[in-house]
């Protein structure tokens, strides 16, 4: 069945290049445009839309109190309690995206994205099944740290330090991969700690950015410097300063950004770090 979609944006280059993306996906029809939470109100009361795409930022009434609102069930014509559709945020802000999901929102994402990352949130939308890319069930990442583990080498060509554009509001940020301590997934993105120039631990005005990538996507785009310690962290071995043995053989490894983080090496994963490290 065809999926029918409702794009939210007060921006008109935004709903086009969503229109762009969403043509590509014989599954999603757009069926509704609105530059306003009241004008989506409308639409909402008139189809029963499955899948709806929210800015976060619109003048008058935000995404957020509009997904709200949704959550809280809103009474149609008739009298009946009208029925939400899934709610994928898309917003160029990456700081409401805890309130999004405690929103129950099905994903959140940061422009620019690409059609991929655009079809892996519509997938969870529909209940459809899930990209074999995903950090929480990432088939690719089995086989990486398998290879690790039993040490036999991936077939790659090494890869050299990147420069990741990162987009904060109305900037793009442009984080050199030296400065990542780590990367952790956080449902369907990842968020990078980083560390000071130089590598001192001293305080950042900004040492979290959230980004719209997943771990599966930085792994192929940083250099073998970094280490899938878990399904959930990627390391920048440069910046391990400590190295915990716990019991069951798992490790914590202590990173040198200010707040002197501990991530967890999982059991499969130990062997292979502790030699990368020489410990």
């Amino acid at each position: 069945m065809t999926a029918r979609c409702l794009i939210v944006d007060d921006e008109a280059p935004a709903r086009d290049e969503l229109r762009h993306l969403l043509a590509r996906f014989d599954d999603v029809e757009v069926v509704g445009e609105a530059t306003t939470a009241e004008e989506a109100k409308v639409l909402l009361d008139a189809v029963d839309y499955d899948v709806l795409l929210l800015d976060v930022r619109m003048p008058g009434v935000g995404g957020l109190a509009l997904a709200r609102e949704l959550q809280v069930g809103r009474a149609t014509a008739d009298g009946e309690t009208s029925r939400a559709p899934a709610i994928i945020f898309t917003t160029a802000y990456a700081d409401h995206a805890v309130e999004a999901f405690d929103l129950a929102a099905t994903d959140y994402l940061i422009k620019p994205f690409d059609a991929e990352r655009l079809r892996r949130a519509l997938d969870r939308a529909l209940g459809r099944a899930p990209d074999r890319r995903e950090d929480d069930g990432d088939a690719a990442s089995d086989a990486r740290e398998t290879a690790v583990t039993d040490g036999s080498a991936p077939q790659s060509t090494p890869r050299q330090g990147i420069r990741l554009p990162v987009h904060r509001g109305d900037r793009i940020i442009l984080v050199d991969e030296v400065r990542v301590a780590f990367a952790e997934a956080a449902r369907g993105y990842a968020e990078l700690k980083l560390v000071a120039p130089g590598g001192a631990p001293t305080p950042l005005v900004e040492d979290k950015l959230l980004t719209s990538y997943t771990l599966a996507d930085l792994e192929t785009r940083f250099s073998d410097g970094f280490v899938r310690t878990h399904r959930s962290y990627l390391v920048n071995l440069r910046h391990v300063r400590e190295v915990i043995p716990q019991v069951g053989g798992t490790l914590q490894l202590v990173m040198a950004d200010h707040d002197r983080a501990v991530v967890p090496v999982a059991r499969r994963q130990a062997a292979a770090v502790r030699a990368r490290l020489g410990v």
